[in-house]
């Protein structure tokens, strides 16, 4: 039977997953998070010489849709390690197309474009709403963006009725036969009092006599309703909107499930499953006034967006996000010399600083969170026999031989460590809790005769030459508009990041392989 202290962990990352229907909500949730903590917001454009000091926590952000957070040890000194967690805070979604305007038989509809590897048939009659970021012209001429959510379902993708031969095997176009129905042609004639004739044309008088765009306005691109919907969650009028990147959404908010409220049921649990446990995680490793006393490493989490398009953009984990966060912490002076604000090449012990970046690479660690497989039971033969995670049994550790996941065995003996160390969970399955505290971990290697995932493990491990590990909680049905995970693998997962932050500085000499 469950109780509600056991509960209570996943309660709040209900919260999260409900308040995060982009990845710039997401990233907003997080800074909600970590402000609350104590944490500083900081700039890439700024100088950090002045801002930074050991016993410091901070976060910046790219994009608003990429976080990175981290915290400085008063004994910090330029080249010592930086404990990292990795995740993304991307998931598959239809994102509206720019120009969206679509309508047929009597239909208002949208055009959308698909994003990441969706399973794009669990999309088809679910209630969407519409959430993103709008930018917004304000009244000194400039302009600022704004994250906008439409809460209530807007449209939806209706199935072909079985009468019709729309039953198996379930095949569709994904550019003809995914655009949504918004409405009906008549109820917006009836909302405006137009006529059809003036209701299909793309620019009203009033945009006639406007000054010259480049670009159709956003009105003349899209539904004029999605438009006006969009500003009055903007709080703007429709005509100060000029852009915006806004996907669909499931409106079904996610919950607790199951005969003993077991599962977490919700969309986008890969990833903010472990975006929220990298974020509490670093947290709860700081709630001691003395947590950076003693502490010779910098704590560090990064949560990049577009992971699941491969990650190659400005704010992706193949950017220089995290190389240039890692250059510039690793020459920080240490509490001794950070009176002088310096960062100049040889600090207080004379020691020559050069190449602090290259220590600090070579003596860190990265874990790379993000969502593992449960074995699922009405298809259990897909599943490597020793290698099933189950939910609620604990975080996953994932290894491929040809190395979709980055994990090696130096990196296991290290996290099974932090396991050891790390406090146990309120809940785990019989047999698995022990007085000493500890959490479970599992393995996963995927079957030689089925494909497998990656993540951002291996590319920031190539580009860094950083020792790497993957991770990540199990859940059913990855990449479904609504995904299953185990209530009790989210504490899971904070504990043991909670203890690789505090062990991670003790416990890095001991494992030494050049």
């Amino acid at each position: 039977m469950t109780n509600k202290a056991s509960l209570k962990r996943v309660e709040d990352f209900v919260e999260f997953l409900n308040a995060s229907p982009t990845p710039f909500h997401a990233v907003r949730s997080a800074k909600l998070r970590l402000e609350k903590a104590g944490f500083k917001q900081i700039k890439e454009r700024d100088n950090w010489t002045p801002s930074l000091t050991p016993g410091g926590k901070y976060y910046l952000t790219r994009n608003a849709s990429t976080i990175v957070a981290f915290a400085i040890g008063q004994a910090w000194k330029p080249g010592n390690p930086v404990a990292m967690v990795g995740a993304h805070t991307d998931s598959p979604c239809l994102r509206i197309k720019p120009v969206s305007k679509r309508s047929g038989d009597g239909f208002l509809q949208v055009g959308v474009e698909v994003y990441g590897g969706g399973m794009w048939h669990t999309w088809f009659d679910r209630d969407l709403g519409a959430a993103g970021r709008v930018m917004v012209k304000t009244q000194g001429g400039g302009m600022e963006q704004k994250l906008v959510r439409i809460s209530r379902p807007i449209c939806r993708i209706p199935n072909l009725a079985v009468h019709f031969g729309g039953s198996v095997p379930f095949e569709f176009n994904k550019e003809t036969q995914l655009f949504p129905i918004l409405g009906l042609v008549s109820a917006e004639l009836n909302r405006t009092g137009q006529t059809a004739e003036e209701l299909s044309k793309e620019t009203s008088e009033a945009e006639k006599e406007a000054s010259f765009n480049p670009l159709k306005t956003p009105t003349q691109r899209h539904q004029p309703y999605l438009i006006q919907l969009i500003a009055d969650e903007a709080g703007c009028k429709p005509d100060e909107i000029l852009d915006f990147e806004l996907v669909l959404y499931d409106t079904q908010a996610a919950c607790i499930g199951g005969l003993n409220n077991e599962f977490v049921f919700s969309a986008r649990l890969d990833n903010l499953g472990m975006t929220y446990c990298a974020v509490e995680g670093i947290v709860q490793s700081l709630s001691s006034p003395s947590a950076l006393k003693d502490d010779s490493t910098i704590r560090l989490i990064a949560c990049f967006d577009h992971e699941e398009i491969g990650s190659e953009s400005a704010q992706g984990a193949d950017s220089n996000m995290l190389p240039s966060v890692v250059r510039r912490l690793s020459c920080l002076p240490s509490s001794a010399d950070s009176s002088e604000k310096s960062y100049d090449k040889v600090n207080s012990n004379g020691d020559d600083n050069a190449t602090a970046y290259e220590q600090t690479l070579a003596t860190s660690l990265l874990v790379s969170a993000d969502m593992a497989h449960s074995i699922n039971p009405n298809y259990s033969a897909k599943y490597e026999s020793s290698h099933s995670p189950r939910m609620n049994e604990g975080t996953v550790i994932k290894i491929n031989a040809n190395v979709r996941y980055a994990t090696n065995s130096p990196g296991i003996v290290l996290l099974q460590e932090c396991a050891r160390r790390a406090k146990a969970a309120s809940y785990q399955p019989p047999g698995t809790k022990t007085s000493s505290g500890g959490v479970p971990l599992q393995l996963l290697v995927v079957r030689n005769d089925m494909p497998c995932g990656s993540t951002i493990g291996p590319m920031l491990s190539a580009s860094l030459g950083v020792r790497t590990i993957d991770v990540g909680n199990p859940q059913l049905a990855m990449h479904s508009i609504r995904e299953t995970a185990g209530c009790y693998d989210v504490e899971h997962g904070i504990n043991l990041f909670e203890s690789f932050f505090e062990h991670y500085g003790e416990m890095e000499g001991k494992v030494v392989v050049d």
